[in-house]
């Protein structure tokens, strides 16, 4: 492919996980499309620089819960310059739908009777704009546009959603949670892999202490591939038809796309997992703001839901993982 000055372009991806370990709320799994000229690849490759450095790396560097404002700035910013399947994200709903893989349909077809307002209550209902709001998106924007000029066009933003009740009946059938983060890993990359008409060259954090992946694979499962590398660091492989896939430790904070794919799965596993605590908390104001880790918070939220949870017929499976 080439762009309109016929500079020769490819297609990188970075992917990685937000939520893997936690005891309540979804898992997410974000892709990061860009199309890249030689030098862009370059810049992609690496960690972000400069004055860049502070607002774009591993979320667990840049964001915390309860302080997500970055990441949710980066998402939005993302969406509205064209990564997102439509522009339109007025609130943190449309911007959920806006860069996730499924339709809502899709992400709530698993839900009970009654069920769904727990996880798909969406608090708050609109976004906090003012001016730091405002002055933030407007320097993630140029952000972006500085890339550009260095041959780095961000074209998608990707993210599938899994809840607990998901987990759990991977779980149940013999997918445990890295299992289920790799195999909605190969969804991103094919999908993206569609959308961008050519082979793709993509990297992934290490999905738990694989070492090789080839009979964990899922909707990669069976197709013809290549081992390009095995180890402990690094593992890579060569799917013609889909292109090349590296997983790499650590590579949060080292690879601009997979940073970027970091703070926007941040994000949404945030806001997801606020819905969940604003909807106990309707019926108890006294409840705990739980992150949903294994942390004491978490632990008192859990213990005291569990009245409210029996009452309103909330099954565990749809709760805790």
């Amino acid at each position: 492919m080439t762009t309109g000055d016929q500079e020769p372009t490819d297609f990188h991806l970075g992917l990685d996980e937000n939520g893997l370990g936690p005891r309540l709320g979804p898992m997410i799994v974000t892709a990061v499309m860009a199309r890249t000229t030689k030098a862009g690849a370059k810049v992609v490759g690496r960690k972000a620089r400069g004055k860049l450095a502070t607002r774009l790396g591993d979320s667990k560097g840049l964001v915390a819960h309860g302080k997500i404002g970055l990441a949710e700035a980066w998402t939005r910013v993302l969406v509205a310059h064209g990564a997102g399947k439509n522009r339109e994200a007025d609130s943190p709903q449309q911007l959920l739908q806006a860069v996730s893989l499924d339709d809502q349909q899709q992400l709530r077809s698993p839900c009970p009777a009654g069920v769904e307002a727990q996880c798909w209550s969406y608090n708050p209902l609109t976004f906090d704009d003012g001016f730091t709001t405002r002055r933030l998106l407007d320097t993630l924007s140029k952000d972006l546009d500085k890339l550009a000029r260095r041959g780095v066009h961000i074209v998608a933003v990707r993210s599938i959603i899994l809840c607990a009740k998901r987990l759990n009946l991977a779980a149940a059938a013999g997918e445990n949670r890295f299992v289920a983060d790799l195999h909605a890993m190969e969804r991103l990359i094919l999908a993206l892999r569609a959308q961008a008409g050519r082979d793709v060259d993509a990297v992934c954090g290490k999905v738990g202490g694989f070492k090789s992946y080839g009979k964990a694979f899922g909707p990669l499962g069976g197709r013809l591939h290549t081992v390009l590398e095995e180890e402990r660091a690094r593992s890579a492989y060569r799917f013609p038809g889909v292109g090349d896939i590296a997983f790499v430790r650590n590579v949060d904070d080292t690879n601009l796309l997979v940073g970027l794919a970091s703070l926007v799965g941040k994000y949404l596993r945030e806001l997801l997992m606020g819905n969940i605590v604003h909807r106990y908390r309707e019926t108890d104001a006294t409840l705990p703001r739980a992150s949903g880790y294994h942390d004491p918070v978490t632990a008192r939220f859990v213990l005291e839901t569990a009245t409210i949870r029996r009452q309103q017929e909330i099954p565990d499976i749809c709760f805790e993982r």
